[in-house]
């Protein structure tokens, strides 16, 4: 997995709401995986080896008379990813209280400051789902639980909830980068109870936890759900993301069968981060 390389597309969008918004989803159930705004659209990263030359002939709203996109791609070797992501990446506060930058950004006065080098791995705080996700751990209190993050990206979940006081985390990615970007992330944010994995839900075998945070995708939520429920103590939380409001019915069956009962929603753009307890 060392010569990853992404191809970058950048698209241009009028108008830009709700076009981007919905660009944005129909890409997501494409198989693209990283997304910056822009001014006039969106820039969108999907992994070389998941793109072919049809991978928009799906897309319906580029046949759109409603909407005016043009777009332009190209690869991009991982050496230029830092690259990328300085020219697009702006410091993220959520709720006045904490702030996700990058090393070459100011030092903010908010109480928790996580800075993120990213390193083509999703989780920079800018999407939807990852705001939402530190929305949910920063309302609550995960002082001395332990905890899993699974699909952890850059592993920016784990490291808010280690500066929230819980212990131990295991921090779980399938991707290589993405292992290897949150190691660097927890050793540059000073973290000494997160321990990061590189698999996927079959690592978890035998092991427990009292709360989960699961931002992935739909579809492996579903494929998942009865390992993670396996996982999670009685009374424990499950925060799950990734998938879109239309979603929610077909992903709450799924926690209702698994003994799991929705206590609290976010909505932002029509994504949603949903909280649940274990009965």
């Amino acid at each position: 997995m060392s010569n990853m390389t992404y191809i970058g597309y950048e698209f241009k969008v009028k108008p830009v709401q709700p076009g981007v918004e919905i660009l944005i989803a129909e890409l997501g159930y494409s198989g693209f995986e990283s997304f910056v705004e822009t001014k006039n659209g969106v820039t969108a990263y999907i992994q070389k080896e998941d793109w072919n030359e049809a991978i928009l002939e799906d897309i319906h709203i580029l046949n759109s008379d409603e909407f005016e996109i043009n777009f332009t791609f190209n690869e991009i070797e991982q050496t230029n990813w830092n690259q990328e992501w300085e020219k697009n990446f702006n410091p993220i506060v959520v709720d006045d209280v904490c702030t996700v930058r990058a090393p070459f950004h100011e030092k903010p006065g908010t109480k928790y400051d996580i800075i993120i080098e990213p390193k083509m791995s999703f989780g920079t705080g800018h999407h939807e789902t990852t705001h939402m996700m530190i929305q949910h751990i920063l309302k609550n209190d995960v002082a001395n639980k332990s905890v899993l993050d699974m699909g952890c990206g850059t592993g920016v979940l784990a490291i808010l909830a280690e500066m929230k006081g819980a212990k131990p985390i295991d921090a779980v990615d399938y991707d290589n980068w993405c292992y290897l970007n949150s190691i660097e992330n927890v050793e540059r944010n000073n973290c000494n109870h997160i321990t990061v994995i590189e698999g996927d839900a079959s690592v978890l075998k035998g092991k427990k936890y009292d709360v989960i945070i699961a931002n992935i995708n739909r579809n492996i939520l579903l494929q998942d759900m009865e390992t993670y429920v396996s996982c999670l103590n009685k009374k424990g939380t499950m925060f799950l993301s990734g998938f879109y409001n239309d979603d929610i019915p077909v992903i709450k069956e799924a926690c209702n069968t698994n003994n799991l009962e929705l206590r609290f929603q976010l909505e932002r753009n029509n994504w949603v981060a949903l909280e649940f307890k274990k009965k």
